[in-house]
């Protein structure tokens, strides 16, 4: 059965790594949904957060070829525990005066922020998991999305694992 898995990557911070690792999916027909890398919590390591689609079948063929990476310390599948997963979104949406209002509610209803106001439209900041985002997005839809920009998914492991 095909589910959406979250993977941690955590691995050495040098130049091609991104590439190999993306490489890797592509080379063998898996698609990559969203990728977020960063710094993690070791100097010199970065932590790589992948989301695909896969039966167990498949994912555990993508664990065993990162794996044979050399750039690659710890491969974690982090949907198979509790865990917390946010992404950021920027939508500009177009806002006439009037429409303001309206589009100030949807925000305020979502918890998030305008972070800039032109003339006739806004930047809408939100953070939350992949539903959240997708929700907000189909709720400012009909007022006119112009510019849309998104993190991916960044995740960890509920609790002291």
């Amino acid at each position: 059965m095909m589910t959406s898995h979250t993977i941690a990557v955590l691995v050495n911070d040098q130049p091609g790594v991104l590439q190999r690792v993306s490489g890797l999916f592509g080379r063998r027909g898996f698609n990559i949904e969203s990728i977020t890398v960063g710094q993690s919590e070791e100097e010199g390591l970065s932590r790589m957060v992948i989301v695909t689609q896969g039966d167990d079948k498949t994912l555990e063929q993508i664990e065993k070829q990162l794996y044979k990476l050399i750039d690659v310390i710890k491969v974690v599948n982090l949907s198979s525990k509790p865990m917390v997963g946010r992404e950021l979104a920027l939508i500009k949406v177009k806002s006439e005066p009037a429409e303001r209002p309206e589009i100030m509610g949807v925000v305020e209803t979502f918890r998030a922020a305008v972070v800039d106001i032109g003339t006739n439209s806004m930047i809408v900041q939100v953070v939350g998991d992949t539903e959240k985002i997708d929700a907000m997005i189909e709720l400012l839809h009909p007022y006119g999305i112009r510019e849309l920009s998104r993190t991916g998914v960044t995740a960890m492991i509920r609790g002291n694992a």
